[in-house]
């Protein structure tokens, strides 16, 4: 806004004061000073002006009444002796008004901007690219064939339904193929789509018991990603092989997060490798020596070809592909935070991959043994005694999970505890080893920040601070994962809009926005709809805020602000 106009608005306004409050009591022109605005502007109906007021105006907004009154017992009735002191202070209080009504018209219109793209890229929810099952509820209906991974609690099998099982391919339940390696990174089955589309995970059962509702009690986490329809229905209500059982909190779609297309309970089947690779966790009637039940639960998934770090250990991503593939993992953790729900066990073993059609990975968040879905306490674990489960990977827990001690009424917030994960595979992904799995590395209860690695000299610079603010120790100062994958969004596709920003307005950042909406809903017309790209940005503009979107301007401004100093 010009000087010109700030003044004649700053007249206007005062006059405006003068008219409505000069013979009234204070009580009832801060009344009208609340009820009217001082009647500048276009009314909002949807939007408070005072959440979204900058911090520096906020004081003068909310004591608004205060200066009123004073001005009215005061400043007024010297204004009315013609005094030039006071009405250069009255001017200057009613273009100060204006300044603060232009600021108030900027984010009105920033807000309905957002709004507005929100709920257009909301309809267009995600889908699997798997088709929905018609049948599937049973071990039987499935050709299982090599293992394809193992953890401490399950063993992960490739599968396909029979008659989509590849012609020449040798598969049974007790008959490993031994064509291909399929621990090797290198070989052709990873450069390819896999040969069975589906994964079948076998969940190991030490001691929930042989019953259905038993195992479904106890593996419940393993079902937080699970589909509407990944249990039977039976009546209306939902079933394991006939037994009704308790059914915990589900994820809803996601790109970046793992679906359970089938969810089942059965007899533990001798698979390729057992007897060799985990004979302890079998049945008796399998190994005499076995300590296993009868029964477990089976997850029925897509089948991705290998793991993140499978991937780095062959391959080191470029400077946009890491940053693409950072920003994935962010929108993972975000999407289950708005859900209440916390992984607690990232790491690049939970993390699966494949490529979409230009070659650009697709990462998804797997693996929920032992996330936090509790429908009761959400992100908040009451922590009153040490037998309390914290999360898995010790390694890689956040320092303000890692330092918690138990007692009454002591609660661990998991809110940003993913996020800080995220910002230590960041360096995996950019070709160096984690610096909390080193040796003679960091630990989470008591590192500092200066002791942080330098990433390499490649890594672009805001990917560099994103992960510096993400590994923060104090969760307070530390970005939520949508703050940091905001940062990402806007350093990768806003770059000329941001240019052009200050820390105080938005409309420019607004008007990007507008266009950037209108790209992506033409470029998801096309073939490279699909793309993780297009994916990422559907993701961005489904879930605009603006107090998320100001707090990531302010934090690459500031950046930037940081590396211009360091240069001079």
């Amino acid at each position: 806004m010009s000087v010109k106009h700030a003044i004649s608005r700053g007249v206007e306004l005062g006059r405006s004061v003068f008219q409505l409050g000069l013979l009234k009591p204070a009580g009832r022109l801060a009344a009208k000073f609340r009820g009217e605005r001082l009647r500048v502007g276009q009314p909002s109906r949807s939007v408070q002006p005072q959440t979204f007021l900058p911090a520096r105006y906020r004081y003068y907004r909310m004591s608004l009444s205060g200066l009123a009154a004073q001005l009215q017992s005061g400043g007024f009735r010297r204004l009315i002796g013609g005094s030039p002191r006071n009405r250069v202070v009255f001017l200057a209080f009613g273009v100060g008004l204006g300044l603060i009504e232009q600021q108030l018209e900027d984010d009105r219109k920033s807000v309905a901007a957002c709004q507005q793209i929100q709920a257009l890229f909301k309809k267009k929810r995600f889908e699997s690219p798997l088709k929905s099952f018609v049948s599937g509820y049973k071990l039987e209906d499935y050709v299982i064939g090599r293992q394809i991974g193992k953890g401490c609690n399950a063993a992960v099998y490739e599968a396909a339904a029979p008659f989509a099982v590849p012609r020449g391919e040798k598969c049974s339940l007790v008959e490993l193929n031994s064509n291909t390696n399929s621990s090797d990174p290198t070989s052709p089955r990873f450069a390819c789509p896999p040969s069975f589309p589906l994964a079948v995970k076998m969940m190991w059962n030490m001691g929930a018991g042989s019953s259905s509702e038993a195992i479904l009690n106890s593996m419940s986490q393993e079902l937080v990603p699970a589909t509407p329809h990944a249990l039977r229905q039976e009546k209306g209500e939902l079933s394991l092989d006939g037994e009704f059982g308790w059914v915990p909190k589900t994820v809803a779609a996601h790109p970046n997060v793992i679906r359970v297309h089938r969810a089942f309970t059965a007899d533990v089947p001798l698979l390729p490798g057992a007897e060799e690779e985990y004979p302890d966790v079998l049945p008796t009637r399998l190994n005499p020596l076995g300590m296993g039940n009868n029964r477990t639960l089976f997850l029925v998934m897509k089948n991705y070809p290998y793991t993140l770090r499978q991937y780095l250990e062959v391959s080191t991503p470029g400077r946009r592909t890491g940053t693409l593939m950072a920003l994935q993992l962010l929108e993972g953790v975000d999407h289950l935070c708005r859900q209440g729900i916390a992984h607690r066990d990232l790491k690049s073993d939970n993390i699966l991959m494949e490529f979409d059609l230009g070659g650009c990975p697709r990462l998804v968040i797997t693996d929920f043994g032992c996330c936090l879905a509790d429908q009761s306490c959400g992100l908040q674990l009451p922590y009153n005694s040490r037998w309390v489960s914290r999360g898995g990977n010790a390694c890689l827990m956040a320092p303000e999970v890692a330092t918690a001690k138990p007692g009454p009424g002591v609660t661990i917030d998991y809110s940003k505890a993913d996020a800080w994960a995220v910002g230590t595979i960041c360096y995996e992904i950019f070709g160096k080893q984690n610096p909390f799995y080193c040796p003679q590395g960091l630990e989470g209860r008591s590192y500092e920040e200066r002791q942080l690695p330098e990433l390499p000299a490649n890594t672009p610079a805001d990917m560099k601070l994103v992960v510096r603010l993400l590994l923060r120790r104090n969760p307070k100062k530390r970005p939520s994962a949508r703050v940091a994958a905001n940062m990402l969004h806007l350093s990768l596709w806003g770059r000329h809009a941001l240019a052009s920003l200050d820390k105080a307005s938005l409309s420019k950042l607004a008007d990007w926005l507008l266009c950037q909406s209108a790209y992506v809903l033409l470029k998801g017309r096309g073939p490279s709809g699909s793309s993780v790209e297009a994916e990422l940005q559907r993701g961005f503009l489904s879930n605009l805020e603006l107090e998320d979107l100001r707090t990531a301007v302010g934090f690459l401004l500031y950046g930037r602000e940081l590396r211009f100093a360091v240069t001079l």
